[in-house]
C-alpha cells in the first residue's frame, strides 16, 4: 500500500465537514466539541481535510480541465457528454456551468474542514509535537484551497472560522487579502511542520510545501525578491534535487522521490480515491473518455530531441501502455501520457495509481529563474534554468539537444524560462493559469477576452444562495 493512505478513511469522515457552505447546517459546529475529544480525533480530523485534493470522481475536480483545456495544450475530445469541458476551450461557459459549481463546493468544504481542526485543536490534551504538526497542515492546507479558489474565480469570501449559517452570507474578500493571508498561514505552516516524514505519513504537507506554496503566491504578487527569498529557503532545507530519470516522476513505484516538494497521493484499491485523470484522459481506443487532446501547438513546442516529450505525448506508432499508438486514437493524433497506467495495474481504470506532483522541485527553480529575470538579475537566472535543462538533456539521445541558454537579454531569457515551464511542467496543470498571470493569454487563445476570462464565473447557484456576492465582470 503506497504511503499516507490515510486517504482511504477520509471518506468515512466526510461528515464532518460540511457539504456546501451556504445550503445547509455545517454538521462541523454541532458536533466539533464532542468529537475533539482525543489525539486520534484530531488526526482523523486532520485527515479528513486532505480528502477534497484527490482528483477522483467522487470529487468531480475539474481543475485539470480550467489549466489544460483552457490553455493552448489540449483541445476536448470525448463523447460529448461534459458540455462543460467543451466550453472551457471556446471561453462559452457561463454562472451555471456545472464544474464551476462543484470546484467551489470542493474547495470550501476543504477550507472548512481545516477551520474545524483550528478551532479546537488547542482545547485537547495532545502531544505537542502533534499538535503542531497537525495545526501546521491545517494551515498549509486552508492556504492551498484559497490560492486555488483566487486562481480559478479571483476574489472570494474568506472565512477563517467555521462560521455559523447566519453569518455565512458575506461579501467576496480582495483576492490582494486573500495572498497576504495565504503567505501568514504558510509562514506560520512552516514553523509547525516538520522537514519531512517517516514513510507511512508521506505526503502530508511539510515544512518545504509550506514555503514553495508561499514561493508560488510571491509569484503571483509579483513580489520577485520575495520569490527569492522563499526558494533560497526551500533550497536551504537540502533535501531536494531533481531525480536523473524524468518519466520516473509519473510511474507508481518512483513516486514522493527527491524532487517531490509535495504530493497529491492516489491509489488503486477500488474504494475511489485513485487518480481518474488515468480514465478521463486516456483515448477512448485504450477505453478511456479521451476528455484531453494533446494539440500540435502543444508538440510543436518541444526543441528538437527533447526527451520530455516522449514522457508527456503519444504520438504515432508509440508504445502506449499495452497498445500501440496510432494517429485515430486522437482527432489531434496525440494523448497526453502524464497519470495514466496500463490496464493489468489497476482493478478499475477510474482509480490510477499515480500521484499528482502539486509541487516538483523543479518548478521551485523554475520559479527562481523567473523572478531573478523580473529583478534584472539574469546571469544568475540562468543557473537554476540551466539546472532543468541539464537534467532533460543527459536524458536525450542527442548530445546536441537542449544547448544551455547562454544569453542575458531580459526578454530572451524571460522567453526562455516561460518555454522551460510549458515543456517540463505540460499537463501538470499549470499553463492556462500562467499564460494569465503573464498576461499573454489573449494573445494566444483564441476567444479570450481582457478583462473577462482571467477567472471564470462565480456559480449562480452560490450568488442565488448569498446575496452579498458579486458576479465577476462581464459574466
Amino acid at each position: 500500500m503506497k504511503p499516507l493512505k490515510l486517504i482511504i478513511f477520509l471518506l468515512l469522515f466526510q461528515l464532518i465537514a460540511c457539504e456546501s457552505i451556504l445550503d445547509k447546517d455545517p454538521i462541523a459546529i454541532l458536533d466539533a466539541g464532542s468529537f475533539f475529544q482525543s489525539e486520534a480525533d484530531a488526526v482523523q480530523a486532520i485527515n479528513a481535510a486532505y480528502n477534497p485534493l484527490l482528483f477522483n470522481n467522487t470529487n468531480n475536480n475539474f481543475y485539470w480541465a480550467f489549466a489544460e483545456i483552457t490553455g493552448d495544450a489540449a483541445i476536448p475530445g470525448g463523447d460529448g457528454s461534459r458540455p462543460g469541458i467543451t466550453e472551457m476551450e471556446s471561453f462559452s461557459y457561463t454562472p451555471r456551468t456545472e464544474e464551476f459549481n462543484d470546484f467551489w463546493k470542493l474547495q470550501y468544504k476543504g477550507i472548512t474542514q481545516c477551520n474545524l481542526v483550528l478551532d479546537h485543536i488547542d482545547e485537547i490534551s495532545i502531544n505537542e509535537v502533534v499538535r503542531q504538526r497537525i495545526k501546521g497542515e491545517a494551515l498549509f492546507l486552508r492556504a492551498h484551497y484559497y490560492f486555488l479558489l483566487t486562481q480559478v474565480f479571483g476574489d472570494v469570501p474568506l472565512y477563517l472560522k467555521v462560521t455559523p449559517p447566519d453569518q455565512l452570507k458575506i461579501a467576496k474578500t480582495p483576492k490582494a487579502d486573500i495572498y497576504t493571508q495565504i503567505i501568514k498561514d504558510c509562514d506560520d505552516a512552516a514553523g509547525f511542520l516538520p522537514i519531512s516524514y517517516t514513510s507511512e505519513n508521506t505526503g502530508r504537507a511539510t515544512k518545504g510545501a509550506a514555503l514553495a506554496l508561499a514561493a508560488k503566491i510571491s509569484l503571483y504578487k509579483k513580489d520577485y525578491t520575495k520569490v527569492v527569498d522563499y526558494t533560497q529557503q526551500v533550497k536551504n532545507l537540502n533535501i531536494y534535487s531533481l531525480v536523473s530519470d524524468y518519466g520516473s516522476i509519473f510511474r507508481e513505484n518512483s513516486q514522493n522521490n527527491s524532487e517531490s516538494v509535495w504530493e497529491i497521493q492516489h491509489t488503486n484499491l477500488e474504494l475511489g480515491v485513485g487518480n481518474f485523470l488515468n480514465q478521463w484522459w486516456a483515448s477512448r481506443k485504450f477505453l478511456g473518455y479521451g476528455f484531453a487532446e494533446v494539440t500540435p501547438t502543444f508538440v510543436q513546442a518541444f526543441e528538437p530531441n527533447d526527451p520530455r516529450l516522449k514522457f508527456t505525448v503519444a504520438s504515432n506508432n508509440d508504445p502506449y501502455f499495452g497498445l500501440i499508438y496510432k494517429n485515430s486514437f486522437s482527432s489531434t493524433t496525440f494523448s497526453p501520457r502524464k497519470f495514466l497506467q496500463a490496464d493489468a495495474e489497476l482493478t478499475q481504470k477510474a482509480d490510477g495509481d499515480i500521484n499528482y506532483p502539486a509541487i516538483r522541485y523543479a518548478e521551485v527553480l523554475l520559479w527562481e529563474a523567473e523572478a531573478l529575470v523580473e529583478l534584472g538579475r539574469v546571469q544568475e537566472a540562468l543557473v537554476p534554468l540551466e539546472t532543468v535543462r541539464a537534467r532533460s538533456r543527459a536524458q536525450s539521445t542527442n548530445v546536441n539537444a537542449l544547448p544551455p541558454i547562454v544569453s542575458t537579454d531580459q526578454a530572451t531569457v524571460r522567453l526562455a524560462v516561460r518555454h522551460e515551464r510549458q515543456v517540463e511542467l505540460g499537463f501538470e496543470l499549470h499553463r492556462f493559469f500562467d499564460l494569465v498571470r503573464w498576461d499573454v493569454a489573449a494573445d494566444i487563445l483564441q476567444g479570450f477576452q481582457n478583462g473577462k476570462h482571467e477567472v471564470f464565473p462565480i456559480p449562480q447557484t452560490e450568488i442565488d444562495l448569498n446575496p452579498s456576492l458579486v458576479q465577476n465582470p462581464n459574466y
